[in-house]
């Protein structure tokens, strides 16, 4: 689909006409191995946006770093979680597949936004609060972070950011201050929205299914990885937590772990969840969790095959430089606008 541009007296430029995809921007930090949680809630919904939106599919390692990472082991991560991408059936060519740090314009629009944010705002960000309890040191990053991820977004002017009922925070302070910028600048950001799932959204911990599944769980039984073995998948599935009382229906509140059961198998049967609650009537917990993971057996097996293939072809570089260039043309108009905008270097 072909772009079209309407230049501004200031050099800057922006989507316009019929023709325009509006742009979608999400990502997924390279600080662990992915799990079901990870391709449910973000990478399937990439898949299913690619055709319909401009997408900018970046790997935010810069977030990765506000807790203490390997090197080696980033550096390694960050070339597998493309790959994996690539391997669900994202578009290496049709999306803007890119890695954060290798565009200084992101960090450089922090900065100015940082400038442009309070102190009594930052401190009332919820996950801040919940990755700071009970540590005596606490770095800098963690605090200042939420608006490294506002530039993320508006140096794209990304209409839309697919994100869980616990980021939406984020993409609320992205707004916030794409307002207050551009009201006291002049319109410079589009003001982006949240963009939320419906099934598969929220995949549980399958220990602790009042919470969401984790890449970083401190159990690693409590998630399901897509790069783990038949045998390691139908163990955590069979020890997964479930309820009191008889009866396969969905019913988070009173029955979270059958209902997070449903979920998966739903969300990896490609069924509806009143399907899934009809199809399992009568059953027991054993035979719910037998199916379930069967389900996940047949699909990550298949999923391993193609990431396998693909790490081998040594597309992802390909597919890193490519992305990174074009994000890097639009990342250093929109910066360039903000910089000018507020009075930073010549005109």
């Amino acid at each position: 689909m072909r772009v079209v541009f309407a230049a501004r007296p200031d050099g800057y430029q922006e989507n316009r006409g019929t023709e325009m995809k509006k742009r979608l921007l999400t990502g997924l930090q390279p600080s662990g191995e992915l799990t079901i949680g990870n391709y449910c809630g973000g990478i399937k919904q990439v898949v299913n946006y690619q055709d319909e939106y401009d997408t900018f599919l970046f790997v935010p390692d810069m977030h990765s770093i506000t807790v203490p990472q390997d090197p080696d082991t980033l550096h390694r991560r960050v070339r597998e979680i493309v790959g994996m991408y690539l391997a669900c059936g994202v578009s290496g060519t049709e999306n803007h597949i890119y890695v954060q740090s290798e565009i200084l314009e992101h960090a450089n629009l922090s900065w100015i936004l940082e400038c442009n944010s309070y102190m009594g705002e930052m401190s009332r960000m919820t996950q801040f609060k919940a990755k700071t309890e009970g540590k005596k040191e606490i770095g800098c990053g963690l605090f200042t972070y939420p608006i490294l991820m506002a530039a993320d977004i508006l140096i794209y002017n990304a209409n839309y950011v697919p994100t869980g009922a616990d980021q939406k925070q984020h993409v609320e302070l992205a707004r916030n201050l794409a307002q207050r910028f551009n009201s006291k600048y002049g319109e410079t950001f589009v003001v982006p929205e949240p963009l939320i799932p419906e099934v598969g959204a929220k995949i549980r911990d399958l220990l602790d299914p009042t919470k969401k599944m984790s890449k970083s769980a401190e159990n690693p039984r409590a998630s399901v990885f897509l790069t783990d073995p038949e045998k390691t998948i139908r163990k955590k599935i069979m020890g997964a937590v479930t309820d009191s009382g008889e009866g396969v229906v969905f019913d988070e509140e009173n029955k979270p772990g059958v209902s997070n059961l449903l979920t998966i198998y739903a969300s990896f049967s490609g069924c509806t969840i009143p399907e899934a609650e009809k199809h399992f009537e009568g059953a027991r917990y054993g035979d719910l969790k037998k199916e379930v993971a069967e389900v996940l057996v047949v699909f990550l097996t298949d999923l391993q095959d193609r990431f396998a293939e693909i790490m081998k072809l040594g597309i992802v570089d390909e597919t890193l430089d490519s992305g990174r260039d074009r994000a890097r043309a639009i990342a250093a108009q929109t910066y360039d606008l903000a910089r000018r905008r507020v009075g930073l270097g010549r005109v």
